[in-house]
């Protein structure tokens, strides 16, 4: 197994030192990893699976997925981008496991209240009819996140709501560059036309 190549130590990212720690048992090191991204990571599982407990799911077979593979991050990219691609993986195999499994219906995790707002939400404090318009826009927008495939969620997922960069998103996913444009690009018109369908629609017409 290829070994992380020792750069300079200015040039040393947090991370790196961290999992260093981690491969000579400072489990503690670990738990600073799990704490600095298991909100994104499951941010992520979240937008993918469209499910609350899948999502936390998700998170802890991430998290210990990458703590029994620590030896196969060889540090050539960012420890998060890594963690990234488990964790789309490991959601990936939850949607297939639910489609096996067809009791499980997606509206009904769309009828709960849990993950129907981030968060962060009840931090701002708004008024109730604030609080009512930003969980009907959420849900709006949730709905039709769920009718893009997963593969679009995905790389939606990653550069629209993470945040991250073109090219760490085809890092995570495993595709070229011009893939991710491409589908990104097509989950972006796609939403914008449901979501244009829903806004501009005329009181008397029906979607």
């Amino acid at each position: 197994m290829e070994t992380l190549v020792a750069p300079n130590a200015d040039d040393l990212h947090p991370d790196v030192a961290l999992v260093e720690r981690v491969r000579s048992g400072d489990l503690s090191a670990f738990e600073q990893l799990m704490k600095q991204y298991d909100r994104q990571i499951f941010r992520i599982a979240q937008h993918i699976t469209q499910s609350r407990e899948d999502a936390e799911d998700v998170v802890q077979d991430t998290f210990l997925k990458a703590y029994t593979k620590l030896d196969q991050f060889q540090g050539n990219s960012k420890f998060y981008t890594w963690l990234v691609r488990i964790a789309v993986n490991e959601s990936l195999m939850r949607l297939r496991k639910r489609r096996n499994h067809p009791t499980v219906s997606m509206d009904e995790d769309i009828q709960t209240e849990e993950g129907s707002v981030p968060r962060d939400f009840a931090d701002w404090a708004p008024n109730p009819e604030q609080l009512y318009r930003q969980t009907e826009l959420a849900e709006i927008l949730r709905n039709n996140v769920e009718k893009l495939s997963p593969g679009f969620r995905a790389v939606f997922a990653l550069r629209d709501v993470d945040g991250l960069s073109t090219e760490e998103t085809a890092e995570a996913l495993g595709l070229s560059i011009p893939a991710v444009k491409s589908r990104l690009l097509r989950a972006r018109l796609q939403l914008r036309e449901r979501l244009s369908r829903y806004f501009r629609l005329p009181s008397g017409e029906q979607a």
